[in-house]
This record gives structure tokens, sequence and C-alpha cells, in this order.
């Protein structure tokens, strides 16, 4: 259902954008993991790195739940169990989750959230925007014949709410708010049971309509995120074949006549064949039988006179 994401800030903007308190009420930025994985995208799109929010635990043991890190993560969640070489031999869609059998598939386990940009004005939060949160799972697959691990993630999916059910039965799930993305991220305090109590469509947020532009992933320019009402329509660019008619018919068009200038015996027009054909002295009969008459009366070539003897 959700197959494209927009992340485009810098590092230093982007962790800015995610400030939080901890439990002592500080106001602290997360700290990157692999920050140079991280590539701002105005198309995101499944297999490739987006920015991933969770909890400083999942990586230390014995570290406060509560601070947070911001780690780029592969979209699309290669669970620990896979034993292939490749992820690509994944035999199943990992993009999403659904939020009704997320307890079901043991796929998915570990709580993360997927940040993404976002226009939505839910409250007056830095320069008047904040970042989408979406609640996600994330994992992490080690190659059985060893190397880097690799870490990925899924985003979860709810039922659509009533403003996008026309667009999709299914939207992402949305964390509304600074307390929402605590208590998802915070699982050393918070249990399964109440964090998928989170899970649920939301009406607060806004959209518009973009370009089909960003259809193709390859695509990565602000016109992958910019309303269709915003767009400047370009005009169609001319072909080389066309540029060089327009500027034949700019040099060769006929200019109107001044009156007081004498009129040209010859036209400067491009004539065409027939009406060369129309000045030919020869008469005009049309038909085989006209062509036989004229060549007729016509003098013979030489080679083909009798000869008298």
């Amino acid at each position: 259902m959700c197959g494209r994401t927009s992340c485009h800030l810098p590092r230093d903007v982007l962790a800015r954008a995610c400030a939080y308190r901890d439990r002592q009420g500080r106001e602290r930025l997360p700290e990157w993991k692999d920050p140079d994985k991280y590539c701002p995208s105005y198309n995101t799109s499944p297999q490739s790195n987006s920015p991933v929010l969770l909890s400083r635990l999942h990586f230390e043991k014995g570290a406060d739940p509560s601070e947070r890190i911001i780690a780029p993560m592969r979209w699309g969640l290669v669970p620990s169990w896979f034993k292939e070489d490749d992820p690509s031999k994944l035999q199943f869609n990992t993009t999403n989750c659904r939020s009704d059998t997320i307890m079901e598939k043991r796929s998915f386990k570990s709580g993360s959230t997927d940040v993404a940009e976002s226009s939505e004005h839910w409250r007056k939060v830095w320069d008047n925007w904040r970042l989408l949160t979406m609640a996600g799972i994330f994992d992490c697959w080690e190659p059985p014949e060893g190397g880097d691990l690799l870490y990925s993630y899924t985003i979860i999916t709810v039922d659509s709410c009533k403003s996008l059910n026309d667009i999709h039965p299914r939207i992402p799930a949305i964390l509304d708010g600074e307390e929402e993305v605590s208590k998802w991220l915070d699982f050393g305090e918070v249990s399964t049971q109440e964090a998928l109590k989170l899970i649920h469509p939301t009406e607060n947020i806004t959209f518009h309509a973009v370009s089909s532009v960003v259809n193709d992933s390859g695509n990565n320019t602000p016109e992958c995120v910019t309303p269709i009402s915003l767009l400047v329509k370009k005009e169609p660019k001319a072909s080389r074949s066309s540029q060089k008619m327009m500027q034949w018919l700019a040099t060769k068009s006929p200019k109107k006549e001044d009156p007081k200038t004498p009129q040209k015996t010859e036209s400067d027009v491009p004539q065409w064949s027939n009406q060369f054909l129309q000045k030919s002295p020869l008469p005009t009969k049309r038909g085989a039988t006209g062509l036989l008459e004229r060549w007729l009366k016509q003098e013979e070539p030489m080679a083909k006179r009798p000869h008298n003897e």
C-alpha cells in the first residue's frame, strides 16, 4: 500500500527535527548510527535506505530505553531467520505489515518509527511543519556465510481514514505526536499490548496530488513532492526537425508587398512540380491518349529513323 516516502533533509537538520525529551525532561537530539548510509531523497522506494528512529536499548545493553538513535535501514524487512545468501531471494513482500496480522506472522518483531517529511499542519512546531512519523518494525539479518549485518524495516498499515478511503483502503499507522512516538519506541517500559493500542487510523492528516514523475524511482527532484497545482506547465520542446522547419518558414515566407514596390515577376515562394508542369509549352491534354499524341508529334530520335539504302 505504502510504496513511496520522501526525506530530503540534511543529516543535521533531520536530527533537529527528531528532537525529544529524555526521562529527566532534558531536550536531546538522537544520535546517528551509520550516517554515511543515509541518502536524502525526494522519492524513496522499497529496497532503498530510509532513516528510522528507535530506542538505543536495541544496540546497547543496559542503555536508557528513552534515548533514541537514527539509523538508515533497508525498506522491506528481511527477517533474522532468513537462510538464503541474498535478501532479494525473499519470496514475499515485506514492505508493509498489516496491523491485524502483526502478531501472527513470525517475520515481524521489534518496534521502530520510520520518519518522512510531511506538510501536515498538525500543530505549530518547527517552522509550521513536522515529520510524518509512521509506526514500523525492524530486524537484523546476518548473511549465512558471514558479512555485514543488514538492518531492515517494514511500515505497519491500518484501515484507511474516511478522507483517504476513496484513494486506498489502507494507510500507514501514523504516530500522532511526541507522546505516541515515545510509547511506541520505549519497549523497556511499555508492553507490546499497550503499544499496539497506538495503531489505529487517524483523520489528523492532509494530502495533495503530485506529478506522475514519482512513479519512476529514478526521478529524484522536488517535482516528486510538489502539489500539481503549484507546478509550472512547461511548453513542449520542439523536435530538431520542427525547429528547422520553423527557421525555414521565418526566412522563406513571403512578406506583404509594398504598394510602391513594383511586383516581382517571379515569386519567392517555392513552386511544386505541378506548377512547373502547367508552364510547359506542351498541350495540357490528360490521359493516355493525350500523352500518345504528344509523343507522336515530337521528332523521333536519330537512332530510330529508317535508313534509305
